[in-house]
């Protein structure tokens, strides 16, 4: 093998190494006294369960930083757009998690306007210093799987992306409420898997 050859095949891996360095989005590490806002809906909220059973009071034993519960049941993300400027001025994040649609599936919205609220949302987040974790919610369907516009607004804003958790605790009795939301148990597993993504992606 000449050097030209073995000067291309090197090009080659140092390209494809890039490019899988490029799917893994990165955070940088959150101080002590870092706040994080957990925005959301009801599943955020913490609908199903009771008083710290919450995943952002899980989440906050988890990584002994402060998580700000910022979840209103019912809402939509035309309305979470709308909400998040004022929360973002107030608590001054530096990271947001992000978990909301599932109301925007319940009244059959539009999917590029969910889409689209997703990312003007994280790009309002960003505009005020704060980082960006999405959590995908499942869409409606005989099987609960996660809409996979939640993966493509991920991998287009390049964000540490959790899409399985709440698919999965749905399709489990033991870890729901109801058709639509986690039971104690089950936000306590919803945090975990965000802790792990946050720390996957460097954050702590």
């Amino acid at each position: 093998m000449n050097w030209k050859r073995l000067l291309l095949l090197a090009t080659l891996l140092a390209g494809m190494l890039l490019a899988g360095c490029e799917k893994s989005p990165n955070l940088t590490p959150l101080p002590a006294d870092a706040v994080i806002l957990a925005f959301g809906d009801s599943l955020t909220y913490g609908t199903g369960a009771v008083g710290d059973e919450s995943y952002p009071a899980a989440l906050s034993r988890l990584l002994q930083r402060e998580v700000v519960n910022a979840g209103v049941p019912g809402e939509v993300s035309a309305a979470g757009l709308a909400r998040l400027p004022e929360l973002l001025e107030e608590y001054r994040p530096a990271l947001v998690i992000l978990c909301h649609g599932g109301n925007d599936f319940l009244r059959r919205l539009d999917k590029e306007k969910l889409a689209g609220n997703l990312r003007q949302m994280a790009g309002l987040a960003r505009e005020a210093g704060a980082e960006v974790v999405l959590v995908g919610v499942p869409q409606l369907g005989l099987l609960l799987s996660t809409d996979p516009l939640y993966a493509e607004v991920a991998e287009e804003l390049r964000l540490p992306y959790e899409g399985e958790v709440l698919s999965d605790l749905l399709s489990d009795r033991e870890f729901k409420s109801d058709q639509i939301h986690p039971n104690a148990r089950g936000y306590a597993v919803m945090a975990e898997k965000i802790a792990e993504v946050i720390r996957e992606a460097g954050g702590l």
